[in-house]
């Protein structure tokens, strides 16, 4: 069993390996910016009345769902999960030195802004971590699962479109409840001297906040299908492809 164990553990990380080789730069270099961006920006409330509240990182967030389409389209679902839990063990590794930064006495001027900025809220990092992770996986699965039912034209714009406008919706709107449940309903009204959002503000910002994001999907989706295209003449990450064929041939 062990030797099984080990021999699994081994493929898996040649798989991995030959991924992280094959993935564009660019695309993943933005996928791990937008995320870290999003869990600073998640700190601030943009918009608080009765019935609906909103958070700073609904304005990145919809890049980091279409980064994970594009990877998912292309390489599957397994690769953009990969991936996503990349970036978010980067996006912990950001938030710790930014901790260690702001725990750092320093008496050239009054760095109290910076720090409580870039210090980090430990509820907020958890929240934003849980609600991604989970997100991602839906995303990535639901994104591929609806690709498959398109069986005529699986790579026309109407089948990209449909698995990127779907699995965004959908994925955005549980990534934004499941943050806004855990930071402020849980959390808040404890270490934040009573603030809090109530369940239909957190409700009502996961929708507009999906809504939201779901416009910017669409007005950058024809970006998003063009770097797919570009990637599928080009034969970009043709090793990990046939890697990923022969392994199910298997």
């Amino acid at each position: 069993m062990t030797s099984v164990l080990r021999d699994k553990l081994k493929h898996e990380l040649q798989e991995y390996r030959i991924l992280l080789r094959s993935i564009p730069a660019t695309v993943v270099t933005l996928f791990v910016v937008s995320v870290i961006c999003m869990n600073l920006l998640a700190n601030k409330t943009l918009l608080q009345l009765e019935w609906i509240a909103l958070d700073g990182g609904i304005l990145i967030s919809w890049l980091s769902f279409m980064c994970m389409d594009i990877i998912t389209k292309h390489f599957g679902p397994k690769a953009s999960n990969s991936i996503s839990v990349l970036a978010a063990a980067i996006n912990l590794l950001t938030c710790l030195i930014f901790f260690v930064a702001s725990a750092i006495p320093s008496n050239a001027s009054d760095y109290s802004a910076f720090d409580g900025i870039f210090g980090g809220t430990w509820f907020i990092l958890m929240g934003s971590t849980l609600a991604f992770l989970t997100s991602a996986l839906i995303n990535n699965r639901l994104n591929w699962l609806i690709g498959c039912a398109f069986r005529k034209n699986p790579d026309g714009k109407l089948a990209f479109a449909a698995r990127s406008y779907i699995s965004t919706f959908a994925a955005q709107f549980l990534d934004n409840f499941i943050f806004s449940i855990i930071v402020f309903v849980i959390c808040a009204p404890i270490f934040w001297d009573g603030f809090h959002w109530t369940l239909l503000q957190c409700a009502m910002c996961a929708l507009t906040g999906a809504v939201a994001e779901l416009l910017m999907e669409i007005a950058f989706s024809p970006v998003g299908y063009r770097i797919t295209k570009t990637w599928q003449a080009e034969n970009v990450g043709r090793k990990y492809l046939e890697f990923i064929a022969k392994e199910r041939s298997v």
